[in-house]
């Protein structure tokens, strides 16, 4: 696999960008990044292959690029072979990064869609006129929406199997931490609910324009081939409520926590008791199948006021 990969790279017939070129775009287009919208352009040709080599994208693939930015990853990502559909919320950026691409792909250019939209708002339907449904997400998301990008993200394209993104390290650490840890916590168990999370190694600051302050971490989640429990919606929600209220009281035992949801300590206990949770044990302990057994043991038990619980008890 890995002399594959090295003889694919050694026949690039795309020019990559480089910090030169990253610099000369951004003064024609008189651009500040602003670091609301998390502007880091990374202008290291080795990083963005080795996103792209980690997300294993290739030619049947169609890859959802969110931030695309000045078009590194992007230029990358086409000379895999794949169908990117790039979605970038800053407007400039967007109108620019099709000429960018013909600039340095040319007959590359009829396998990119951009797309102007909010990543945090973007739906199915803003896709719909794209060439097919998209089947992998690669992404350098900016640390104050990595999170929530990446969650809406999984929820609403379940056809994506594979998603690798760039995020600062201390969000790449909390996505992968395991149950027990001190990095481990909502976003670590709501990421597994739809796949495997790992870690893939630190991107070092130097290789973006302008020089973050940080580390940034690179996070592959593969969405389980076969889901080990219910994907809907409500579903989905009645978890993910349940998993924020164990994470609202890290200090309480699960009996306690649950207490309000459950209505009273005995019916909280004797819940996590059927889920085969020890009621003494705390949220952050349990893992995403934890969490699921217990909201099905629950419903089991004939409470169909559970998910209505959760809601109210996770809003107060």
């Amino acid at each position: 696999m890995a002399s594959v990969q090295r003889k694919s790279w050694c026949t690039l017939t795309i020019q990559l960008l480089g910090r030169t070129e990253i610099r000369r775009l951004a003064k024609e287009l008189e651009l500040r990044p602003r670091k609301s919208l998390g502007q880091n352009f990374v202008h290291d040709a080795n990083t963005v292959r080795r996103v792209v080599s980690t997300s294993g994208v290739g030619r049947s693939d169609h890859v959802l690029e969110v931030g695309p930015g000045l078009g590194s990853l992007t230029l990358a990502l086409l000379d895999r072979g794949a169908t990117v559909t790039a979605v970038e919320i800053d407007p400039v950026l967007a109108a620019r990064l099709p000429q960018t691409i013909a600039e340095h792909a040319h007959s590359a250019i009829h396998r990119l869609t951009v797309c102007n939209h909010d990543v945090l708002t973007l739906t199915r339907g803003d896709l719909a006129s794209g060439p097919s449904e998209p089947t992998a997400v690669v992404a350098n998301l900016p640390y104050n929406i990595a999170v929530p990008a990446l969650l809406h993200l999984l929820a609403e394209f379940p056809s994506t199997q594979a998603m690798t993104v760039m995020v600062q390290a201390e969000v790449a650490e909390r996505l992968a931490a395991e149950p027990g840890g001190k990095e481990y916590g909502v976003p670590s168990v709501k990421a597994r609910f739809f796949g495997r999370v790992r870690r893939c190694g630190m991107v070092s600051p130097t290789v973006f324009w302008p020089i973050p302050r940080v580390y940034s971490g690179l996070v592959r989640i593969d969405r389980y081939e076969t889901s080990p429990w219910p994907t809907d919606e409500a579903f989905r929600r009645q978890v993910f409520e349940l998993i924020d209220i164990a994470f609202a009281q890290r200090r309480k035992t699960s009996r306690n926590a649950f207490l309000q949801w459950a209505g009273s300590g005995n019916e909280s206990a004797s819940r996590l008791l059927a889920a085969s949770i020890d009621p003494a044990r705390r949220g952050e302990t349990l893992s995403v199948d934890d969490f699921v057994r217990l909201l099905q043991r629950s419903a089991d038990s004939g409470d169909s006021a559970a998910g209505h619980s959760a809601t109210a008890a996770s809003a107060n």
